[in-house]
């Protein structure tokens, strides 16, 4: 398993060297720096216990949220349709995605990313301790926290993360966001046991509450090894303006306006669904993708070959995007058929379904130590592209499998857990080789001075996945998805890494990467 490599000394693109200019470095402090817990570095172990405990909050509340949502009201849940909760799912995915956008333009330009991350980090412990309240109207200014906190924290981190490796270690920059990636499955392996239990067998607010601790003990992790990164990430590369915050506040505020009016009088009205919300997040799914590559593809400071690149990337984003969909399901789909479809007796007592939710991560460590060393093996050999086409592959052999188990539980009748455990590995396989690896590629092609932004983008297509995906069930109109649904959406997988494989020659040269 690759080890990620020690801050650079000099990094004129991210002011990486951790002591001021003229400065010479502590060999104390130096040594200190490099040998963290487990023989990594300080800087590395911080943010590895700061996004650990970030993922507990956040697998822990996704796993019991569908499930408290449909969960009838006499039994403490909102009593909420299928349609809706999946909605709901979905409408929290993509605004969580969305959020990336202006919080990595934050990062890049007004905060730093270091900054950036806390205040992030602030705003979902709010809104986790929101969720925690015993108040049914708690629930939605809570997801709103969350997904504000997290579309400031996640970009943040990654540029964070990015700023330590030299620009042009590409294989070794792939092979440590692995290994990252798998450090912080080990809170999404326990959290949906810990918030699933709490959850589903004592009281959903307990569950809820849980996540909150979990995100608070992030906070001061994060604060306490702080202090290990030198200058990196301390300010942005490039303030931004004053006139330039003036326009991008007035803007903020006049669309924040309209949409309280507009969704204020719907709720007067008493005409007010969840599925109004979604259609303008779908919306903005589509069009704040379009903006954003336009305005970064308008802006002098990029160069020609930088400009090739960002276009070029565009089909890795709507590839991105086809993923997500699918992905994403694991959380309502396949929750709905873990609760309904799945025979869940073990010994004589009843798994709670939210704990199939544990199997992903526990299968991401398992595997992503093992795809970490073949990427580094391969190296170049082996380009983004062909690594998304098999994350695409995997993604579809996870929907043919649950397309078997559905037909199965097609008269009622309950499946094994070894159909569902099935697709969660492959699920994982398709995650390991594709979120790690885009994270990686798009802060590897990402013009100096955008990174965070471009990390931003790279979650943007998780919201336009999410807003397709927390649709489908609810054109399906299936309280229990069926074989024809996961076959169909297997079937835009295959079509997805078909093309990435077709055309990874041309995706290569142009991408550089």
């Amino acid at each position: 398993m690759a080890a990620p490599p020690q801050p650079p000394t000099a990094d004129p693109r991210s002011g990486a060297t951790g002591t001021a200019p003229g400065v010479v470095a502590d060999p104390l402090e130096s040594a200190a720096r490099r040998t963290g817990l487990l023989g990594r570095p300080r800087w590395f172990t911080t943010l590895f216990g700061t996004d650990i405990w970030e993922r507990f909050s956040f697998y822990g509340m996704t796993a019991i949220l569908v499930l408290y949502a449909t969960e009838d009201t006499d039994r403490g849940g909102l009593g909420m349709s299928t349609g809706d909760a999946t909605l709901l799912h979905g409408l929290y995915m993509a605004a969580v995605f969305l959020a990336s956008v202006p919080g990595g333009w934050i990062g890049d330009r007004v905060l730093g990313a270091r900054r950036a991350v806390l205040h992030g980090g602030v705003l979902i412990t709010a809104g986790h301790l929101s969720m925690a309240v015993p108040v049914t109207g708690s629930l939605y200014p809570g997801l709103l926290l969350i997904a504000c906190g997290t579309g400031l924290l996640k970009p943040n981190m990654a540029s964070l993360l990015s700023a330590f490796y030299d620009r042009e270690d590409r294989a070794g920059r792939d092979a440590g966001f692995a290994v990252f990636y798998m450090s912080v499955q080990v809170s999404a392996l326990l959290a949906p046991i810990v918030v699933g239990a709490l959850g589903e067998g004592v009281n959903w607010h307990l569950g809820f509450g849980a996540a909150a601790v979990g995100m608070a003990a992030g906070l001061f992790q994060y604060v306490r090894g702080s202090r290990h990164f030198g200058d990196t990430g301390a300010a942005p590369e490039r303030f931004a303006t004053p006139a330039e915050r003036t326009r991008v506040l007035r803007t903020g505020l006049a669309a924040v306006t309209l949409a309280v009016l507009v969704y204020g009088t719907d709720a007067a009205l008493g005409t007010f669904r969840i599925a109004h919300l979604m259609a303008l997040f779908g919306l903005l799914c589509v069009v704040a993708p379009v903006i954003c590559f336009w305005r970064l593809l308008r802006n002098p400071l990029l160069t020609a070959v930088e400009r090739v690149r960002v276009r070029t990337y565009i089909w890795l984003f709507l590839a991105s995007a086809v993923f997500w969909a699918l992905f994403l399901q694991g959380g309502s789909a396949f929750a709905l058929f873990a609760k309904h479809a799945t025979d869940r007796e073990v010994f004589g007592r009843t798994v709670p379904a939210s704990w199939f939710q544990a199997a992903v991560p526990l299968f991401v460590l398992v595997l992503a130590p093992l795809f970490a060393s073949v990427w580094t093996r391969a190296g170049e050999r082996v380009p983004t592209a062909v690594k998304y086409a098999v994350g695409m592959a995997a993604t579809a052999a996870a929907y043919l499998v649950m397309a078997s188990a559905a037909t199965r539980a097609a008269d009622g009748v309950r499946v094994s857990p070894l159909w569902l455990l099935l697709a969660f590995l492959l699920l994982a396989a398709g995650e390991v080789s594709f979120a790690p690896v885009g994270m990686s590629a798009s802060t590897a092609i990402a013009p100096a001075t955008f990174v965070s932004q471009m990390v931003a983008l790279f979650w943007l297509a998780g919201a336009l996945g999410g807003g397709i995906g927390g649709n489908a069930l609810k054109v399906s109109g299936d309280r229990v998805p069926g074989p024809g649904y996961f076959l169909a959406l297997g079937a835009a997988a295959l079509v997805t890494g078909t093309a990435l494989l077709v055309w990874r020659r041309s995706l290569t040269r142009r991408l550089g990467v």
